[in-house]
């Protein structure tokens, strides 16, 4: 591999006049510019990145943690944050936790030893004290996605979930349910207690009951979904489900089809996050949530603010949310 001397060798000039050349950082002639960019040319030389970020303690990269890349939600908020440091030439590191704080711990340490500039970071489950704490101890700008990490002064941007899931009560109540279930997410989630907080405030403002035999909680997966519709529809009470995310709303309608329960005709799924596959199954999802890659863009802006005013107040984006209509809610049947 040529190295910045075996350039300057070539072109018959210093390694220093090579760096200028490069760099932008002192004139240099035209005949001298132009042998050092045709020797260039001619070897395949490559800067070093590491090398370059030694000198000027900056890599032009962002680390990015999330905790299952395998969920379409996180797919599309990486994709998001990865167009926005796009236009700014930063590139992505992305780490996927898959829900364990130790793996979140480890890859936290590599993003930290290869000198990211900025961190974006949806969190794992879990006690968050020790993250907070190796957070403390860097200097990185960090911003937190949806997921809130108590005791972290970092800048957050997430979607105003409790309102999103009035939201989707009175969508359904204004189609005539008022048997309305809710598939929650994991209770040691901030998001997914939100979430069911705001479906209880949904059915309270419209004076319908609460029953928590209604209230069922899974692991966000389309394999939870299923299994909890499963066990509402054999009970037969509830008209209309909200799930805590889009993965179990495709679980529900999996398991409605299976029983030979047609939606919206006898059964109304409602979705949360409004991740793009919810347009291709059948019946297309009705979800609620906000463009997700538009989060991510969001988020990056603000960590790209905090890099241009590191001693600013650190704030929190809450975006509102948006109800996605599709074809997997209707009316009660003779509504």
């Amino acid at each position: 591999m040529s190295t910045i001397k075996d350039v300057a060798a070539r072109a018959g000039v210093s390694f220093t006049t090579v760096s200028h050349v490069l760099n932008g950082t002192r004139r240099v002639s035209d005949e001298a510019r132009a042998r050092v960019e045709r020797a260039v040319a001619e070897m395949g030389y490559a800067p070093s990145a590491v090398a370059r970020a030694l000198k000027t303690s900056e890599t032009f990269i962002f680390g990015v943690l999330v905790p299952n890349i395998t969920n379409p939600f996180f797919a599309e908020l990486t994709r998001g944050i990865e167009d926005r440091c796009r236009q700014t030439d930063y590139s992505v590191f992305l780490c996927n936790s898959d829900d364990e704080p130790d793996t979140q711990s480890r890859y936290l340490q590599t993003l930290l030893e290869r000198r990211v500039d900025g961190l974006l970071l949806a969190a794992a489950a879990g006690e968050a004290d020790a993250l907070v704490k190796r957070l403390a101890t860097t200097r990185v700008p960090t911003v937190v996605v949806e997921r809130r990490i108590p005791g972290l002064a970092a800048d957050l941007v997430r979607v105003d979930h409790d309102a999103g899931a009035r939201l989707a009560v009175a969508h359904l109540v204004s189609l005539g349910h008022q048997a309305i279930a809710c598939l929650s997410g994991p209770s040691r989630f901030e998001v997914a207690r939100e979430r069911t907080a705001g479906w209880v405030a949904g059915l309270r403002e419209a004076g319908l009951d609460i029953k928590p035999e209604w209230m069922l909680e899974g692991d966000y997966s389309s394999s939870a979904g299923y299994d909890m519709t499963r066990s509402l529809l054999e009970k037969g009470e509830v008209t209309a489900i909200l799930a805590g995310n889009d993965l179990m709303a495709f679980g529900a309608l999996r398991a409605a089809a299976e029983m030979g329960v047609s939606v919206p005709q006898q059964l109304s799924v409602l979705g949360f996050d409004g991740i793009d596959m919810g347009q291709y199954v059948y019946p297309a999802l009705t979800s609620v949530g906000y463009p997700i890659r538009e989060l991510g863009e969001t988020a990056a802006s603000v960590l790209l603010e905090r890099l241009a005013n590191p001693a600013g107040e650190t704030r929190e984006v809450v975006l509102p949310p948006q109800l996605v209509m599709r074809a997997s809610t209707g009316p009660v049947r003779g509504k």
